[in-house]
């Protein structure tokens, strides 16, 4: 709990090459974890093209920030490496907050295991962690 008794939950970036990948599964968790949770797709270039922009993961990480941190999930190599990059600079940092991480996690169900765990009042150490626990789940 932060400031005026509010609950400020850990918000989620996913960050993808595709648009619609990322807006795709951050459709399928906003179901998941309602309209409490800050769920902030950043997929694909400006111009609508394949790739990862720093400049839409930027905007998406201060969309996200509602006091409690922010996690950051990816889906490819160099999604990862853009997003290790803007943390490297600062982006997400705040003085006496949680700031923004980057869960090494699988894409999908990192998301999925990430939410929930935000939307139970988790803070951004265990949603970070339900979301890199969720590799080891077992499909079959």
């Amino acid at each position: 709990m932060i400031g005026s008794g509010t609950v400020k939950l850990v918000g989620v970036v996913l960050v993808s090459h595709s648009e619609r990948l990322a807006e795709g599964l951050a459709e399928l968790v906003r179901e998941l974890g309602g309209d409490q949770v800050p769920v902030i797709a950043a997929g694909g270039m400006d111009d609508g093209s394949l790739g990862t922009s720093y400049g839409r993961i930027e905007q998406a990480v201060r969309e996200a920030d509602r006091g409690a941190g922010v996690l950051l999930l990816g889906d490819l190599g160099s999604a990862l490496l853009t997003v290790k990059t803007l943390l490297d600079e600062g982006v997400g940092d705040e003085p006496d907050r949680p700031g923004a991480v980057l869960a090494d996690a699988p894409f999908v169900e990192g998301a999925v295991a990430a939410v929930v765990t935000a939307s139970a009042g988790g803070d951004l150490q265990a949603v970070r962690a339900a979301a890199e626990e969720a590799r080891l789940f077992r499909k079959l």
